[in-house]
C-alpha cells in the first residue's frame, strides 16, 4: 500500500473536487459512488474503482467519506456492506454535514470494530472545495487530527480543532450553516427591495460590502453569482434546507429558542416544496424576485 493512500466515498458537488485535489497531490485513492459517472471521471484522473463501501475500507486503512444525508452516512458506515465490514480500515473521517446524533451514532457503531473516527465537515462551497481553501471543523482523538493533518491540508486552509467528543465539529457546522442560510435569505430581500426601488443592483452591493449591513451572501455570492445571474456553484437548496432542519432539531433537544432559525427552514421548505431543491441556495433569490416582480442584476454585469 502506498504511503500515501486513502479511500474516498462520495462523488458528489463536494466530494469530487476534494479527492480530485488529493490525487493532484499525489495520493492514490481507492474510490467508491453509487453513480457509475462519477466514479468513471476520478479513475480518469487515477483513482482505483471499489465495488461497495465495504471493499473500499479493506484496502484502505483511511477512509473519508462526503455524503449528502445522515441516513446515507449511517448506511455507508454501518449498513451491509459499510465500512464496518471492511478488514484494514483503522481510520473513519466524516466530510459530510451529518449531525452530532448521528456523528455519535457512527463513532459508537465503528469503535466497536476498532475504527477510531473524525468529524470533519467543511465549508466554504464548491468553489472553496476546487480550490482547496475549505474550513474543516474537527472532533474526534486529536492524534487522528494530527495523524491526517497532511491530507486534510490539500483539503482545506482552515483547521479547527473543535474537541474531542463525537459531534461537536457537527454542531459547530451546523451553526455555521444556519447563519449562512439566513444571510442569503436576508440579501435576497434586501437586494429585492433595492430593485424594487430603482437602485442599481451593483452599487447596492458595493455600499453594503463597505457598510454594516455586510455578509458572507454579499461580499461572496451575490457579486459572483446573483449579480451576473449565473447562480454558480453553490449547495443544492435542498441540502441546505437539510442542514438547517438538523441544526433546528439539535436546538430544539438543547432546549435552545431559535426564532430566527425556524423561519429560516419555514423560507427554505416553501422553496423545496416549488421544486427548486436542487437548485443552488443562491438562487432562492428567485422566489422573492417572483413575489416583487422585479429582477436583480443581469448579464451586463458579468466580466
Amino acid at each position: 500500500m502506498a504511503e500515501k493512500s486513502l479511500g474516498f466515498i462520495g462523488l458528489g458537488d463536494m466530494g469530487a473536487p476534494m479527492a480530485g485535489r488529493l490525487l493532484d497531490a499525489g495520493y492514490a485513492l481507492s474510490v467508491y459512488d453509487v453513480r457509475e459517472e462519477a466514479m468513471a471521471a476520478a479513475v480518469a484522473k487515477g483513482a482505483t474503482a471499489c465495488s461497495s463501501p465495504a471493499d473500499v475500507a479493506s484496502r484502505e486503512a483511511t477512509v473519508m467519506v462526503s455524503l449528502p444525508t445522515p441516513d446515507v452516512v449511517r448506511a455507508v458506515a454501518l449498513g451491509p456492506k459499510g465500512i464496518v465490514e471492511g478488514s484494514t480500515v483503522k481510520t473513519y473521517i466524516d466530510l459530510s454535514t451529518s449531525g452530532a446524533s448521528t456523528a455519535k451514532a457512527v463513532s459508537e457503531g465503528l469503535a466497536a470494530k476498532g475504527i477510531q473516527s473524525l468529524d470533519c465537515p467543511v465549508s466554504g462551497g464548491i468553489r472553496g472545495a476546487e480550490a482547496g481553501t475549505l474550513s474543516l471543523m474537527l472532533s474526534g482523538p486529536e492524534v487522528l487530527l494530527d495523524a491526517n493533518r497532511p491530507a486534510l491540508e490539500v483539503i482545506g486552509d482552515n483547521l479547527f480543532f473543535i474537541g474531542s467528543e463525537p459531534g461537536l465539529g457537527q454542531t459547530m457546522k451546523l451553526v455555521n450553516n444556519f447563519l449562512s442560510a439566513a444571510n442569503n435569505i436576508a440579501a435576497a430581500e434586501a437586494c429585492v427591495m433595492g430593485a424594487k426601488a430603482g437602485i442599481d443592483p451593483k452599487v447596492l452591493l458595493d455600499v453594503v460590502n463597505a457598510s454594516s449591513g455586510y455578509n458572507s451572501a454579499t461580499r461572496d455570492k451575490y457579486p459572483y453569482a446573483v449579480l451576473t445571474r449565473t447562480f454558480a456553484k453553490s449547495m443544492k437548496q435542498k441540502l441546505l434546507l437539510k442542514d438547517v432542519a438538523l441544526c433546528m432539531t439539535e436546538a430544539e433537544a438543547m432546549k435552545v429558542p431559535m426564532w430566527l432559525g425556524n423561519t429560516v427552514r419555514q423560507f427554505l421548505s416553501y422553496a423545496v416544496s416549488q421544486g427548486t431543491g436542487d437548485d443552488t441556495s443562491v438562487s432562492l433569490i428567485k422566489h422573492v424576485e417572483g413575489w416583487a416582480d422585479v429582477k436583480f442584476g443581469g448579464e451586463k454585469y458579468r466580466n
